[in-house]
């Protein structure tokens, strides 16, 4: 038996581990707002340390409160949201998760028809392969990929910031193109979230993008609370209009276009009501958003 901990995985990574947990803790209850059953399972497995350990009381060091859990589980809820909603738009579009790390996305949105790529750090993706197989072999007992599916669901072990996982995607360049990036930009640099954004524009001109970030006042409270687990928050905006800005040079006019956001508070659901009174100070904090954009137009 081997054991996930600091040089099995990087910091930044090991975060991956703290939202499977909440995802499978919120499965569990009666009031579920997601389900995810993979979760549920790789969570028992990583328990009991079959083939591989993980000591999920390390999350308590976290000192989450209710709020913080809600804010994930809401954020996965509304990245499924979005790719299905693009999925119903477009149904034989490419989906890159960038950071993917133990999520089932997937699983819990493939309309048949759509190319998946799962897109995280080697370590990851290592990790991924010993607890569900390889993408052409993900077996359990919550969900199978297999046939059809397997052969359109792909693994990709690079970092985004890095061009070799370009050449896998470059057979589907006329296809419509959504990136998919939860809980990743804000551990960017500036200068690595600015590159990324004007490189998967000019490499996917029509392309969407959906990512979360926190606002710059938001990244010393994360810095503070997650301190213990050693990774840190570097990048954070205060408006979808910083990223606008970065399209302008643009000698096209193929900008970069944000088509919404959203806040968690934006949600009726009543687990949210003794919160309500977080609106006024959220509204002017600003301090998780998703932003969806437009990068550049499509040719033709």
């Amino acid at each position: 038996m081997s054991e996930i901990n600091s040089q099995t995985l990087s910091s930044v990574s090991e975060t991956l581990l703290v939202t499977l947990y909440l995802r499978a803790m919120e499965t569990q209850r009666p009031d579920a707002l997601i389900k995810d059953e993979k979760a549920v399972e790789l969570v028992t497995r990583l328990s009991s340390g079959s083939p591989i350990r993980y000591d999920f009381e390390r999350i308590k060091l976290l000192h989450l409160n209710e709020a913080n859990k809600m804010v994930i589980i809401l954020r996965s809820r509304e990245f499924d949201r979005y790719a299905a909603n693009f999925l119903a738009r477009h149904s034989d579009a490419v989906v890159v998760h960038i950071g993917c790390g133990l999520d089932s996305r997937f699983e819990r949105v493939d309309n048949g028809q759509v190319e998946w790529y799962d897109l995280d750090l080697p370590d990851v993706i290592e990790l991924r392969r010993k607890l569900t197989g390889s993408a052409r072999q993900i077996t359990g007992s919550a969900r199978q990929i297999t046939g059809d599916e397997a052969e359109r669901y792909h693994l990709l072990g690079c970092s985004v910031l890095e061009d070799a996982w370009l050449e896998a995607l470059s057979v589907h360049r006329k296809r419509p193109f959504l990136f998919l990036a939860e809980g990743v930009f804000m551990y960017l640099e500036e200068i690595q979230a600015k590159s990324l954004v004007l490189l998967l524009r000019n490499q996917f001109p029509g392309a969407e993008l959906v990512f979360d970030a926190y606002s710059p006042i938001h990244n010393l409270v994360s810095n503070l609370q997650t301190s213990i687990f050693g990774f840190h928050a570097h990048w954070g905006i205060w408006h979808g209009q910083e990223v606008e800005a970065w399209g302008n040079a643009s000698t096209t006019g193929a900008g970069i276009r944000l088509l919404d956001e959203w806040c968690y508070l934006d949600e009726p659901d009543p687990r949210l009501s003794h919160l309500s009174w977080l609106r006024p100070i959220e509204s002017i904090f600003r301090t998780h958003r998703i932003y969806h954009f437009q990068l550049g137009k499509t040719g033709g």
